[in-house]
């Protein structure tokens, strides 16, 4: 039996092979309809890039949650910010599908910079925390 204290603060890796194959599929759709080619796969493949790039980067911002609830709400708030992008980019009459992949790659590169220097800081400050322990024992 596992127990909340058997669980690895990290959560669920994922193999590399796996995230590569995840990464190629969302970027060959993106670079379909950046590059307007048409193509029977440019649609399915687009749409897991408009769900995955947010959807991984929210992952990544929600990790103390155990696996099940951080895929849950990583997803439901992919889909809440595509349709937020969608709403705004309508709201402005500026709306098209190439303007709609950048504005979600931009909002999803901006979250992930921000989620990757906080968990930078907040790794910087319990280094510097357990130096000063360590120090003041000794």
């Amino acid at each position: 039996m596992q127990t909340n204290s058997d669980k690895s603060p990290e959560g669920v890796r994922f193999p590399a092979v796996l995230v590569g194959v995840a990464v190629g599929i969302g970027g060959t759709g993106a670079a379909l309809t950046l590059a307007d080619i048409d193509s029977p796969l440019r649609a399915p493949l687009t749409l897991f890039f408009l769900v995955m790039a947010p959807a991984s980067t929210l992952g990544g911002a929600l990790r103390g949650l155990d696996g099940a609830a951080r895929a849950v709400l990583a997803g439901v708030g992919a889909l809440a910010l595509d349709l937020l992008v969608a709403q705004a980019m309508l709201a402005l009459h500026v709306w098209s599908v190439r303007g709609g992949v950048l504005a979600v790659t931009a909002v999803s590169l901006a979250l992930f910079l921000s989620v990757r220097e906080a968990h930078a800081r907040r790794r910087r400050r319990r280094t510097t925390n357990s130096r000063r322990t360590t120090n003041s024992q000794g």
